[in-house]
């Protein structure tokens, strides 16, 4: 089967997938090749101009402009390029679709929140597939929106988007101020007002097990884990206590600015925005936790996304 690069655009990052397709025991399956990530800032004031703005725009070219030219380098055959919550909110995409297509030859499929969560569960899921009869809660929290899927070892049962992600949230109660308790708790209360919808479509009182995915969660990780530098080897797969998790989202949730740009497991574009994520984030395992009567203790991150799932997609009949 031919090599594919997968991409996957989000509000705050875009990142690169190159793989050769396969075939494991657990089905398809995917050989790394290259995994890039850039913190480009896509989302940047869309949630208030509903645009993107021109040096957000810049920014993001010139990513695609080195992504293009490791794809030509690692002789991918086939492109998939997915843009996710900010492209789908800002009413100049067309910008944006024809710089793509100038740059990779393949226009960029703005997926709605539905196919972006099953797209989250086939890669979350891909390398660590649901035992026979376990309900998994795919948690994939991004800049702009939140995708949660349930589902179990025949695929997704139900899923949920929603737009709450750490950039959207920030740039709504704090900007580039320190978050106060005042605004931490507003920013909580929109939070938790948006999980009463997800109930709305989400049984969370039925979830085994929880996997998140994406880079508020493994960055978390790290610090539940207490690492003094990412390390993806150690945060794959890694399974978490909710109290471990909920002393990292304090640690953070109290730290000014200079003391989070000063973690060595933090990456300097996450900075600003990882506080509105680790609320994000202690909201939703506090909801799963109360519906389950405390079933729930502990939560799984994984390296393996949407961007997984993206280059799956590619593999020959799918």
């Amino acid at each position: 089967m031919s090599r594919v690069a997968a991409i996957d655009c989000g509000t705050n990052s875009i990142r690169l997938l190159i793989a050769d397709p396969l075939e494991t025991p657990n089905g398809p399956g995917l050989s790394e090749v290259v995994r890039e990530m850039r913190i480009v800032r896509l989302g940047q004031g869309v949630d208030s101009t509903g645009e993107l703005a021109p040096e957000a725009l810049e920014r993001t070219f010139a990513a695609i402009d080195e992504y293009a030219a490791l794809i030509r380098e690692h002789g991918a055959g086939s492109i998939r390029f997915v843009a996710t919550s900010a492209t789908r909110d800002a009413t100049n995409r067309d910008i944006f679709v024809a710089g793509v297509r100038a740059r990779l030859g393949v226009d960029p499929e703005v997926v709605p929140g539905e196919t972006e969560a099953a797209l989250s569960f086939a890669g979350a899921t891909s390398v660590a597939p649901a035992a026979a009869g376990t309900r998994i809660l795919v948690i994939d929290l991004g800049g702009g929106s939140t995708e949660f899927v349930l589902g179990d070892a025949h695929g997704p049962l139900a899923s949920r988007s929603m737009d709450m992600g750490c950039v959207r949230l920030t740039e709504r109660f704090w900007g580039a101020q320190q978050p106060t308790p005042e605004t931490l708790a507003a920013a909580r209360a929109q939070v938790n007002a948006v999980l009463d919808t997800v109930e709305e479509s989400i049984d969370l009182g039925s979830v085994e097990k929880i996997v998140g995915v994406a880079g508020t969660i493994t960055t978390l990780t790290a610090a539940a884990l207490g690492l003094e530098h990412y390390d993806s080897s150690l945060i794959h797969g890694a399974e978490t206590t909710l109290s471990a998790y909920e002393s990292a989202i304090e640690l953070i949730l109290g730290a000014d600015r200079q003391t989070r740009a000063a973690l060595g497991y933090m990456h300097p574009g996450r900075v600003d925005v990882i506080a509105a994520g680790a609320l994000i984030f202690g909201c939703i395992l506090q909801r799963v936790a109360s519906r389950t009567e405390g079933r729930i203790t502990t939560a799984t991150a994984s390296e393996h996304d949407i961007l997984d799932g993206i280059a799956l997609g590619l593999r020959p009949g799918l």
